[in-house]
């Protein structure tokens, strides 16, 4: 029996949030993870061409090797550029919810 690892793939919308387990061989890499979860037929918006993706967080290239316990994320692509909302906020007198 060949050894296996475990990683889960994890994508959020802004209605719900996936989170898959997958079981893969020990030299799988974290486009076949994207492609064992079956995540990109449950969200056909997915464009791996265009979408980043990364590990617990850190920004991650599709050939990135796996190990046992990674949390593979999806990013969906920012609707606008954080330092222009902060500043269009701060005019208005607002914050972003943190005081």
């Amino acid at each position: 029996m060949s050894e296996t690892l475990r990683v889960e793939v994890a994508y959020a919308r802004a209605d719900r949030q996936f989170v898959i387990a997958v079981e893969l061989d020990l030299d799988a890499t974290l486009a076949d993870a994207v492609a064992a979860s079956g995540i990109l037929e449950r969200c056909p918006e997915i464009d791996l061409e265009k979408s980043r993706v990364g590990v617990f967080g850190k920004l991650a290239t599709l050939d990135r090797p796996l190990r046992n316990g990674d949390r593979v994320e999806i990013y969906r692509p920012l609707i606008g550029d954080p330092k222009e909302i902060r500043r269009r906020l701060a005019a208005e007198g607002k914050t972003m919810g943190r005081n």
